[in-house]
């Protein structure tokens, strides 16, 4: 039938040029009548499919759209689009939330022009209106209200601090965060309560809503830890470009345990405290440092937790190193303590090999002959062991976001092997805890794994929402929501995270698992997702994953890296101030942490507020412009 619909509109496509005449509309009639037709029978048999495990799916009207929807785009419509633009019709690429209203309005007005009595009846089809009534509601369930001045919700994500600090909670709302969000990979129940508490005080405060979201972590595959290196503290005067020294290096020197502080290196001297009461302005703490240079610190004033000094050279201070200072009454002794290790420097460039371990191995770097020859290939462990069951040569694997893009060589008993075939030139840094990506590859892990169990049997009473993370089936959707069930907890909202190809091609099962059942919307997680499916197609299937959503009246979180340089760094680039005003498009823009993540929150309550008048979904609304 598909074709028989696109061969009546190819035949007149010959005359796209030609003024409206009776033999266009006729046939521009009979392909609509036949489309409807299709939207009919095709939804019948995808609602007929899924109608076994829920009689009542098909009665809501959610549910219908999306199964017409889906026939709908399961045809080539773009012949039949030239040919309603070329009559001066409404085209059916706004269709969204009320696919076959759509199509019978055209048809009516079709029919109008020819003189004939309408053929359809509108009045049981659902219509523009009441989508986004349905819309809008289904928003409202999960994600609370939003701004006065804006539609589009804005999720923070909280950095460790927001447990305790509720200034910063108070003045994220202020400045116009709508969902806090709770990232249950980092932290632990202590601290995602007490940021819960601060969003629930800092709201009724302000007398503003803001519902609580937590991620699960899920099953985390990533890399694992990095071997442990002595520490190494550089500590340098500020200098001019000549080398003059224009500022001493300022360091705190406390008794042992030295204190984190912004302003300064800090240095334990592993002595007593009585010790250090004995120093006094003006003295010298001296050393050799870790290249055998000999260095001084000249004591310069004191405070209730240790002596502030200054050095007017570098020096390079590990853990143990000896110091002393002269006495009369003989010298005063230590070793510099509090200097953490680090780890270890693992630099990959195009072309190394890598070895991805099943057992949890510190990672190291690559072992060198004398002549610069790999005796050993770097190696570092991946913390799901259930990847090598189902990696096979050939795989392509995606490290840190795409940092690194490898590809499997051979797998054994300890692992696989990788070879780097994209790196930036020069080559970069192997971290550890970042994403490792296996496009297309079935990993088939339960859909919960057990910290998530366990952070669920918490979270439920604590928060509002729960990101259900690497959901990838409708089977696995209605694991938590049974889990949910039994706790009695299916008023809670669930956003199912798509971050994977796998979950992407499985979007429609996953959504007909969840609506209707509990408030519900999706996540499009761009960061993994593009390592899944490919940077390159990333903006396509985001923008399936929006026209999805809204035939099904679902609200969308539109995530990863939005304004991200703003957030992390203060300052922001062009091209992250178009992203995120293309999150106009969803109901829910999420920002991720960063040391100026208040700046990132105004500038995109600013930037959404602006665009709200402009843009609604995929509509341009034609407000005024300002030199009209």
């Amino acid at each position: 039938m598909n074709d028989d619909l696109l061969s009546l509109t190819a035949t007149d496509s010959g005359r796209d040029t030609q003024p409206a005449c009776e033999l266009s509309l006729r046939r521009l009639r009979e392909a609509l009548l036949r489309l409807r037709t299709r939207l009919d029978e095709g939804a019948a048999r995808r609602l007929d499919a899924v109608g076994n495990d829920d009689p009542a799916l098909g009665l809501n009207p959610s549910v219908r759209n999306l199964a017409q929807y889906l026939e709908f785009r399961s045809m080539d419509l773009r012949p039949l689009q030239r040919l309603l633009s070329t009559q001066g019709l409404s085209s059916l690429g706004r269709c969204e939330g009320h696919v076959r209203d759509a199509v019978g309005r055209v048809l009516a007005l079709v029919e109008r022009a020819l003189g004939e009595p309408s053929s359809v009846s509108l009045n049981d089809d659902l219509t523009l209106e009441q989508g986004q009534t349905l819309l809008a509601r289904h928003t409202l369930e999960l994600l609370g209200p939003g701004s006065p001045k804006r539609d589009v919700r804005i999720m923070v994500t909280l950095p460790s601090e927001a447990a305790e600090d509720y200034g910063l909670v108070r003045s994220l709302l202020a400045q116009g965060m709508d969902v806090a969000r709770i990232n249950c990979a980092h932290d632990g129940p202590a601290q995602w309560r007490a940021m819960a508490d601060n969003v629930r005080r800092a709201a009724a405060e302000l007398g503003r809503s803001c519902r609580v979201a937590a991620d699960l972590a899920g099953h985390k595959v990533r890399t694992g830890p990095l071997a442990q290196v002595e520490g190494v503290l550089h500590v340098q005067p500020r200098r001019d470009r000549y080398g003059r020294v224009l500022a001493p290096a300022r360091v705190h020197l406390s008794p042992d345990c030295p204190l984190a502080r912004e302003d300064a290196h800090v240095l334990g001297m592993g002595v007593e405290a009585s010790l250090l009461d004995r120093l006094h302005e003006g003295e010298s703490v001296s050393f050799v440092d870790a290249r055998g240079a000999e260095r001084r610190l000249t004591i310069v004033s004191r405070d209730a937790d240790g002596l502030w000094a200054n050095l007017e050279s570098s020096a390079y201070i590990v853990e143990g190193l000896a110091w002393w200072v002269a006495r009369d009454d003989g010298p005063l002794e230590g070793r510099f303590c509090g200097i953490p290790g680090q780890a270890v420097d693992i630099r990959l460039v195009t072309g190394d090999l890598l070895k991805l371990t099943r057992e949890e191995l510190p990672g190291e770097a690559a072992v060198l002959d004398p002549r610069g020859g790999v005796l050993h290939p770097a190696h570092i462990a991946c913390t799901c062991p259930q990847v090598f069951d189902a990696l096979r040569p050939g795989q392509r694997v995606w490290i840190d976001d795409g940092k690194f893009g490898a590809e499997v060589l051979s797998i054994d008993e300890e692992g696989a092997v990788l070879r780097i075939g994209d790196c930036r030139p020069g080559g970069a840094r192997l971290l550890a805890d970042k994403g490792l990506n296996f496009p297309n590859m079935n990993l088939d892990l339960p859909a919960l794994s057990d910290k998530d169990k366990a952070d669920l049997d918490y979270l439920v009473g604590q928060v509002d929402i729960i990101g259900f993370s690497f959901v990838e089936s409708g089977a696995q959707m209605n694991e938590l929501l049974a889990w949910l069930a039994e706790r009695q907890a299916c008023h809670m909202g669930v956003i199912a995270k798509i971050e994977t190809a796998r979950a992407f091609r499985n979007l429609p099962g996953i959504i007909l698992a969840a609506i209707g059942r509990v408030p519900f919307g999706l996540m499009i997680a761009r960061g993994d997702l593009a390592m899944e499916v490919g940077p390159e197609r990333m903006a396509e299937v985001q923008e399936e994953m929006l026209w999805l959503a809204e035939a099904a009246h679902l609200p969308v979180v539109w995530a990863t890296q939005v304004l991200e340089t703003l957030a992390k760094k203060g300052v922001v680039s062009r091209p992250e101030l178009t992203d995120a005003a293309m999150g106009e498009r969803a109901e829910c823009v999420m920002l991720n942490k960063g040391p100026f993540i208040e700046k990132a929150v105004r500038s995109l309550d600013d930037i959404l507020t602006r665009m709200q008048g402009h843009q609604q979904k995929k509509s341009s609304r034609l407000r005024a412009l300002r030199w009209s």
